[in-house]
């Protein structure tokens, strides 16, 4: 289980799912490195299995703009951690190498939008 009381957790990108998901390394305090996929906390973006044609493009554009903010290899920090719904997932407030909070910046490129959770709004018009 990953909590986080306070203080950021450096972890190292190994690839990116979706628009507001990525898998990384994170070195715990013994010193093991474990994987885990990343939930960027409070947005959502499209999805790559999407309702309509224009959700999976939305999408696409979305997963590629997180690889250039999150190249593999890069080091980014995780705050806020908290188990995900999904085994094996965590959610994170994420920032990149130079401290920006990578979920602010996609909604505001407008890729993604405010996130809470709850019930999705459709990106399908």
């Amino acid at each position: 289980m990953f909590v986080s009381a306070a203080g950021a957790v450096p972890a190292v990108v190994k690839y990116v799912i979706d628009g507001d998901t990525f898998s990384a390394g994170v070195k715990l305090a013994d010193d093991t490195v474990v994987s885990v996929r990343v939930r960027i906390r409070n947005v959502d973006t499209p999805e790559m299995h999407g309702e309509c044609v224009d959700e999976i493009v939305a999408a696409n554009v979305a997963r590629n703009r997180l690889a250039e903010l999150l190249p593999v290899d890069s080091v980014v920090e995780l705050e806020n951690i908290k188990d995900d719904k999904y085994l094996g997932r965590i959610d994170a407030t994420v920032k990149d190498s130079r401290g920006r909070d990578v979920g602010r910046t996609l909604i505001r490129e407008g890729l993604g939008r405010g996130y809470n959770g709850g019930k999705r709004k459709t990106w399908c018009k």
